[in-house]
């Protein structure tokens, strides 16, 4: 899946720039737009677009601007900037940013349209040799991974932690952070860490009076029911039965 970013303000320009990106990515794609710098950064934070095809002239923070803050964190994004002048220094700007394409306003639908077809190949081509670089890690590089997740993993497992917000954290595909977690650990991820979640559970039941619900959601299930089943699996009783059995053994060892 590729996620694109359109930074226009101009409202005719985005619909022209839109209908023909749509044209191009694959149903499961994303297309995202925005009209300023500012909310430029805050979606690109959010979405980590692969494609960024960025207005200069834009309100609250301008275009090259936005980029620079984009690039801290996004350095492999593929971008396109748009500009109504040809001020020189705007263009060395672009190439300081390693900006793949710089087309001049009025821009002709052929030309977008193949420099945007050109940005997809390349994105495409960055993923297929990202993902055959991490199936070929040398093993030492494998358990550099696997220690910073399970780090990672024990720092954040009391909220909701999905498997693709640590293999973001690596900057790893997901399919193949999954599979060398359960090879170098020994279970998979979710075993993993719903383990360390039941564990956290049985002490907050031992040292508090919390219901099952507050209990389910200290531990980062969204869902009590899931959470009891969890429990059940791992514990082969409830959260209450387990809280009546450690009250019932510590009367006896009064």
């Amino acid at each position: 899946m590729s996620v694109v970013l359109i930074v226009e303000d101009e409202l005719l320009e985005l619909e022209f720039l839109k209908s023909i990106v749509s044209e191009e990515l694959q149903p499961n794609d994303k297309l995202i737009t925005c009209e300023s710098g500012i909310q430029a950064v805050k979606l690109a934070k959010q979405y980590r677009p692969d494609v960024i095809v960025m207005d200069i002239l834009i309100p609250e923070m301008d275009g090259l601007q936005a980029l620079q803050e984009i690039k801290k964190f996004l350095p492999q994004a593929a971008v396109m900037i748009l500009s109504a002048c040809s001020d020189f220094s705007y263009a060395q700007t672009a190439i300081r940013l390693k900006v793949q394409e710089y087309l001049l306003k009025p821009i002709k639908p052929s030309v977008f349209k193949q420099a945007f077809q050109e940005l997809l190949a390349t994105v495409d081509t960055g993923k297929e040799e990202t993902i055959a670089e991490e199936f070929t890690e040398p093993k030492n590089n494998q358990i550099y991974f696997i220690e910073k997740s399970i780090k990672y993993i024990h720092d954040n497992f009391k909220q909701k932690l999905p498997l693709q917000e640590v293999s973001s954290y690596l900057f790893l595909n997901p399919q193949y952070f999954s599979r060398i977690f359960k090879k170098e650990v020994g279970v998979s991820y979710i075993d993993y860490v719903n383990k360390l979640k039941i564990e956290h559970a049985c002490k907050l039941l031992e040292t508090t009076n919390y219901p099952a619900y507050r209990i389910s959601s200290e531990c980062g299930f969204t869902d009590p029911s899931y959470f009891n089943r969890v429990f059940v699996q791992q514990m082969n009783m409830t959260p209450k039965a387990y809280r009546r059995k450690h009250l019932s053994e510590n009367m006896e060892n009064v």
